[in-house]
């Protein structure tokens, strides 16, 4: 925390700093417009030369101060970006809040885990990990907690996370330059859009009439400042108007081309910006050193053919203007010259922009799980192995309070199947999903919540918390077999980490300790690996015929003075209190 709250000292005075040359600035703007009129007042007067020098430098210092003005406007904003990325980060490690997108949007109620282990939603995993601002940058992310990575990617994974781990500013200038550009899904699916809308080049008739209409408008314009023949104007404004028919009948075409495009300049500028911050970054780790070389394209990088389009798009926003647009076309043409340089520009570099922006994206997604190793130093990188070995020590949830939170050790060899049971409260369900969370987590290069793990990366199948799906006219009962099914069917095609949590639950007492027991015994024979938790001891009593793969574990609880106690720990062996009978009668239930 301490990192934060330097950086909050350091952002805040620059902030200040910052904010007061953009203020002396923005008087010497005004100043030197001011001057500017009172020169040109003057000259009205006088007739005197000096005063058109004066208003002349007067407004060449006007637009020197705006460049200035501009470049300390992004300054300021980028310092208040950081200072406020800098204050989230100790709110939310202080535990005051958690400032940062939940990625409800990505919840799928049918995924194998991610409703059951809370990956997306309010006080999610998402919400926990997200430092991602562009919109493929969660989507990245999400993806990421969705899916378990082969080994090799893991591996990689791990390697760039640990780099970026200690690389505290260049991730939060990242995070800044992210948030600036206020990118959006119909951003990013507007400059989809753009580049799969493939449009043909200008015809040949109208890329010649772009230059001889400009050409010869030029041509009599000079001609009349050196014979002053009143003609030639004629000519001129006959040029002028042809020019804006041609435009007209382009303008079809340049509006097709920009269509859903509003500020998109702005967003691919932010697009160069966050690339150009990757390309001058000095990576070690494969996978970073390998997302980098991609950022160069027909000997030139990424960043800079991206400002390119950015200012041609920035010019085409002229059209919009009424009297910019008839000046500029029907002198010279000028939009038409730019959409000849867009079609060629998407004709060059289309097929490599979704590749640089999906960069963006992998980074960021690198750099939220890379703030999870920073603010985590006791989390540790598992294992990874081949041969089915899983094992944690100190395991626990990584959403707990770290100073409350209580770790187990516990392991899947040489028996791969836990039979958990343990009284209401005593922490079998967040055992389980502190399971399932980690090993999402490891099965994608993350670190866990633990002092030391091996981990075979396997798909992670739970049935814990489903709901009704009235509007399917479903039960609870009918939700949990079809995820039942859903497990079996994918482990036909591979062994899984499973974890089931008091299953059928909508049944009667006999009905339910036999099914339990008979998906104990296909799920096993599946070569699954994992967890059950039941009430039921003659579920228990399954290991019996399985000693080899099936064992018994639990949690306990203890009354002390006349007090429930709970210690959270793991023990071997099956569950011999009982809370619910002391729970009512102390609460004067029964």
């Amino acid at each position: 925390m301490k990192a934060y709250q330097d950086n909050v000292t350091k952002h805040s005075e620059l902030y200040h700093k910052t904010n007061k040359k953009y203020n002396s600035i923005s008087l010497l703007r005004l100043l030197s417009i001011f001057m500017f009129l009172f020169f040109m007042f003057y000259y009205i007067k006088t007739n005197e030369i000096l005063y058109v020098f004066l208003a002349v430098l007067s407004f060449a210092g006007f637009i020197v101060l705006m460049r200035i003005h501009s470049k300390l406007s992004f300054q300021k904003l980028l310092a208040e970006t950081l200072l406020k990325i800098n204050q989230n980060e100790i709110a939310f490690l202080k535990r005051e809040k958690i400032p940062f997108e939940n990625g409800v949007e990505f919840i799928d109620f049918h995924h194998p885990y991610a409703y059951d282990l809370d990956i997306f939603g309010e006080h999610s995993l998402f919400q926990n990990l997200n430092r991602t601002a562009s919109f493929i940058g969660k989507k990245t992310l999400a993806y990421l907690l969705l899916n378990t990575l082969p080994k090799t990617e893991i591996l990689e994974n791990q390697e760039a996370i640990n780099e970026l781990k200690n690389k505290i500013d260049w991730r939060q200038e990242f995070q800044a330059l992210a948030i600036i550009s206020e990118d959006s899904k119909q951003s990013y699916e507007a400059i989809k859009h753009w580049t799969s809308f493939q449009n043909n080049s200008l015809s040949k008739v109208l890329a010649a009439l772009s230059i001889i209409l400009p050409v010869s408008f030029f041509g009599f314009l000079v001609a009349y400042f050196f014979t002053s023949k009143t003609i030639l104007l004629s000519y001129l404004t006959y040029i002028f108007i042809a020019n804006l028919i041609v435009l007209g009948r382009s303008l079809k075409r340049i509006q097709s081309e920009i269509a859903k495009a509003d500020n998109i300049d702005k967003i691919i500028k932010q697009y160069s910006l966050l690339i150009e911050k990757i390309e001058n970054e000095s990576f070690k780790s494969k996978k970073l050193i390998h997302l980098q070389e991609q950022l160069h394209f027909k000997n030139a990088k990424a960043s800079q053919h991206l400002k390119k389009l950015s200012e041609l798009f920035s010019r085409m926003d002229t059209i919009n203007n009424f009297v910019t647009a008839t000046l500029f076309n029907g002198t010279f043409l000028f939009n038409l010259h730019v959409l000849r340089a867009l079609l060629k520009w998407k004709e060059d570099f289309s097929s490599e922009i979704d590749r640089w922006i999906t960069i963006i994206g992998e980074i960021e997604a690198l750099n939220s799980l890379a703030n999870l190793a920073y603010n985590n130093p006791d989390f540790v990188f598992p294992e990874i192995n081949s041969e089915y070995k899983i094992e944690f020590k100190n395991l626990s949830h990584p959403l707990l309070n770290p100073v409350t939170r209580i770790g187990n050790n516990t392991q899947f060899y040489p028996q791969s199947f836990v039979i958990l049971t343990g009284s209401n409260m005593s922490g079998k369900s967040t055992f389980l999903r502190s399971l399932g969370i980690n090993m999402v987590l490891g099965g994608i290069g993350s670190v866990i919540c633990a002092s030391d793990a091996k981990i075979h990366p396997l798909p992670v199948l739970v049935s814990m918390r489903l709901s009704d799906s009235l509007s399917d006219s479903e039960s609870y009962f009918f939700a949990e077999i079809k995820r039942l099914k859903q497990i079996m069917d994918a482990l036909e095609n591979q062994p899984a980490f499973v974890l089931l949590d008091e299953i059928l639950r909508g049944t009667n007492s006999d009905d339910k300790r036999n099914g339990t027991i008979e998906v104990v015994k296909k799920i096993i024979s599946k070569k699954a690996i994992g967890a059950i938790a039941t009430h039921d001891i003659e579920v228990c009593l399954t290991t019996n015929e399985y000693p080899e793969i099936l064992i018994n574990q639990c949690f306990e609880v203890e009354i002390q003075n006349n007090d429930l106690h709970f210690d959270y720990k793991l023990r071997n062996g099956i569950c011999k209190n009982k809370s619910a009978t002391f729970l009512m009668q102390k609460m004067n239930v029964i």
